[in-house]
């Protein structure tokens, strides 16, 4: 900070009325608590960018998101998210992949209903509810899956058990999916990778799914309506063995 930039930290009128000496005193205390503001910033956690500056940084702030806005997603950003997706390694170059994409509310709206009503048949035999308690328990349901069906996007990520070296295909199949939410990351997109939370029965069912695929995951793919903090981690020293275990 220069001596002028220094200066019009204090009104003029306030210098006018005091003299030089003491509005220098006066400015510099200005001054020293700006830098000491400015410190106590650049010290704080800094929040997760919308999109990444760098490969690093989209490795640090992937999350997984499970409540997003409804803003459409470009299909020239799905298209670059994908492709980073096919250009993941896969056992000799076989490339089993196939990503299939949903956008129809009417089929997200047909997932998340087939999902309610699994769920609400999972009640205890044993017990029995009376009407105001399967209320209570619908609403509990459907408020708990409204955040996983509120993106605009969901991506089925499956291998194709007719692919050249099929055994191999449990290992190239999540390879595909890390570099989808990377590439989705980078892009300021939020994803979740779901197994059991959206069962592959019901995913195969709703979306006529042939037999011939293997389900990897499903993934919502939308703009966060906010991205969730960082969780804790363990030290980077707990992972890893020099030479030997």
């Amino acid at each position: 900070m220069n001596y002028s930039t220094i200066m019009t930290a204090v009104p003029s009128a306030r210098l006018a009325r005091t003299t030089p000496w003491r509005a220098f005193l006066q400015t510099c205390a200005l001054a020293g608590t700006s830098l000491i503001l400015a410190s106590r910033l650049a010290a704080a956690e800094p929040a997760v960018a919308s999109t990444p500056s760098d490969i690093w940084e989209t490795f640090k702030t992937r999350r997984s998101v499970r409540n997003f806005k409804p803003d459409p997603v470009p299909e020239a950003d799905l298209r670059r998210i994908l492709d980073a997706a096919r250009s993941a390694p896969t056992s000799g170059n076989q490339q089993p992949w196939k990503f299939l994409v949903v956008r129809d509310p009417a089929k997200i709206a047909a997932l998340k209903e087939a999902n309610v009503q699994r769920l609400l048949s999972q009640s205890d035999p044993q017990k029995t509810l009376s009407e105001e308690e399967k209320n209570k328990r619908e609403i509990v349901i459907r408020s708990h899956l409204a955040g996983y069906f509120s993106a605009p996007v969901y991506i089925v990520i499956l291998t194709d058990n007719h692919s050249d070296y099929p055994d191999y295909n449990h290992w190239d199949g999540p390879m595909a999916a890390g570099y989808l939410m990377l590439a989705a990351r980078a892009l300021g997109y939020g994803t979740v990778f779901i197994t059991d939370g959206i069962p592959d029965a019901v995913t195969r069912k709703i979306l006529n799914i042939p037999d011939r695929y293997t389900r990897v995951c499903i993934t919502p793919l939308g703009v966060p309506v906010q991205w969730p903090q960082p969780p804790a981690k363990k030290p980077l020293e707990d992972f890893i063995a020099w030479e030997t275990l």
